[in-house]
């Protein structure tokens, strides 16, 4: 399978820079359902600790009944319902509230976590610095860093599952094709998942 696509505008915290492979564009969202998030940025330098969660609401992290016939530990990600899952078998899954990629950087695939970092750095891309030429060129990972308290890298690609210092974008699709969680849904899910934890993106739930 190929993902062989032009990224249309500029993006947030995630833009794509390489064609990649093994990977599906996903159908995009009516744009009627984008034009709230799409005017949302990062915003640099808003602090958010990592013991800011999701407590209420369908985005709340939770134990939830999960059909799935991947062994436990298997992350599965439905970016069109935003959620994320860890399997636990016997039918259940640990499920958290996530933001997603917005219209035009929706994907769906199969990869494994490559890599894992607490309080990860944030390099702006050159085609985000032209639009945005008032944000740093490079910020050090902490607490007022958009990407937030801990990241998973996807594969090979530029994409990751990462914290953010805007918890209220949870549940809207405003990303460039990375999947945000607050920071401390981040920080739980980064002690569940090791390196090589099997990640399968998908664009809606499958019955």
């Amino acid at each position: 399978m190929n993902l062989s696509r032009t990224f249309a505008g500029i993006g947030l915290a995630c833009l794509p820079l390489l064609a990649l492979s093994g990977f599906s564009l996903a159908q995009p969202r009516p744009a009627a359902a984008m034009k709230e998030t799409m005017e949302i940025g990062d915003e640099p330098g808003r602090v958010s600790t990592e013991e800011v969660s999701i407590t209420e609401g369908p985005y709340a992290r939770q134990m939830v009944l999960f059909r799935s016939n991947e062994a436990p530990g298997t992350v599965v990600i439905h970016s069109g319902e935003r959620f994320l899952y860890v399997v636990q078998g016997n039918g259940r899954a640990l499920r958290y509230g996530i933001g997603v990629g917005r219209e035009g950087f929706t994907w769906s695939g199969q990869v494994q976590v490559s890599r894992k970092s607490e309080w990860p750095d944030w390099r702006p891309p050159p085609e985000m610095l032209q639009r945005q030429p008032y944000l740093p060129r490079f910020m050090a990972g902490g607490p007022g860093n958009p990407m937030g308290a801990r990241a998973l890298y996807l594969g090979s690609t530029v994409f990751r599952v990462h914290g953010t210092n805007q918890p209220e974008t949870i549940g809207q699709a405003i990303s460039s094709g990375c999947f945000r969680l607050a920071n401390g849904d981040i920080v739980d899910l980064y002690e569940r998942v090791p390196v090589g934890t099997k990640v399968i993106i998908r664009h809606n739930a499958t019955l």
